[in-house]
């Protein structure tokens, strides 16, 4: 009887042990990063987040990390060197990394629209008042550096010579540079709305009134995780055009979702929202 019981007991251990071990197998994910231009835009950095807060990503088996950068340039290198699987950025900057030689490729629009800003200081009351002075934008050759140049351009004006544009980085540098009038205005997306909500800046216009059909932002990867990571990319993307749909059928859920992360108050995340519609398209 003893010996029996001793080995019912040794089985028994050692269906317990394995237990956890193929638990957790089952459970194996895929680690990857995704990354976004800017963290202060809510069209792109909220699907992310929604994405992540609703275990959308988890759903396809993967473990993502939340990857917010300084400006479009900034996170083009760390999608090069294989840090970040997918970008988010501006539409534009497809096409400046492409012609400098990147071997990237756009792999869906993210949103559609031109959902980008023109914020200004209390003095500034049109577009001809920034003649002759700074304005903002996140980095050299980004989106928001590209329309900062096209408005000037559509003023009449020489970009390298009527205005000054400096790439600050994120919408914190903005507004503290706006704050210590260092410049007048700054190119944002749709968090010039909050910006204005909360007292910062004013939105003067909406830079769709320069290019009303246009793809405010876009997702891409390097050829090199296209060819080796395929399947990952298919899953993330999955999992962002889930959370879009979110956003866009349930607005107050995904304020509440991304509120906390993005420092805005859900209320300002629905006046961010309002300011453009989220319509995922895979191409």
């Amino acid at each position: 009887m003893f010996a029996i019981t001793r080995r019912r007991f040794a089985a028994g251990a050692l269906a317990a042990s394995a237990a956890p071990a193929l638990a957790c197998a089952s459970r194996a994910q895929s680690a990857v990063k995704i990354g976004t231009a800017v963290l202060g835009d809510y069209s792109m950095a909220g699907p992310v987040i929604v994405a992540l807060e609703r275990g959308f990503f988890a759903a396809e088996g993967l473990a993502v990390e939340f990857v917010p950068f300084r400006g479009g340039p900034d996170l083009l290198k760390a999608v090069m060197v294989g840090e970040c699987l997918v970008g988010i950025s501006g539409s534009t900057d497809i096409f400046v990394f492409r012609e400098a030689g990147s071997p990237i490729k756009m792999i869906a629009t993210h949103t559609e629209g031109n959902h980008f800003t023109l914020n200004v200081a209390p003095d500034v009351q049109r577009v001809g008042d920034l003649k002759g002075k700074t304005i903002g934008v996140t980095r050299l050759g980004a989106t928001t550096w590209v329309f900062a140049r096209m408005l000037a351009r559509k003023e009449g004006w020489d970009p390298d010579r009527d205005v000054q544009i400096v790439g600050l980085g994120g919408l914190d540098a903005q507004l503290a540079a706006l704050a210590r009038k260092e410049i007048a205005a700054y190119v944002w997306g749709d968090g010039g709305a909050v910006s204005e909500l909360q007292g910062k800046s004013r939105v003067l216009m909406r830079l769709d009134s320069v290019t009303p059909k246009w793809i405010s932002q876009i997702q891409y990867a390097s050829e090199d995780a296209i060819a080796r990571q395929a399947d990952a990319i298919r899953k993330s993307q999955r999992a962002l055009f889930r959370a879009l749909k979110l956003m866009r059928e349930n607005p107050r859920e995904a304020a509440g979702l991304v509120s906390k992360k993005l420092g805005w108050s859900p209320e300002a995340v629905l006046d961010a929202h309002y300011t453009r519609e989220f319509t995922p398209v895979k191409v």
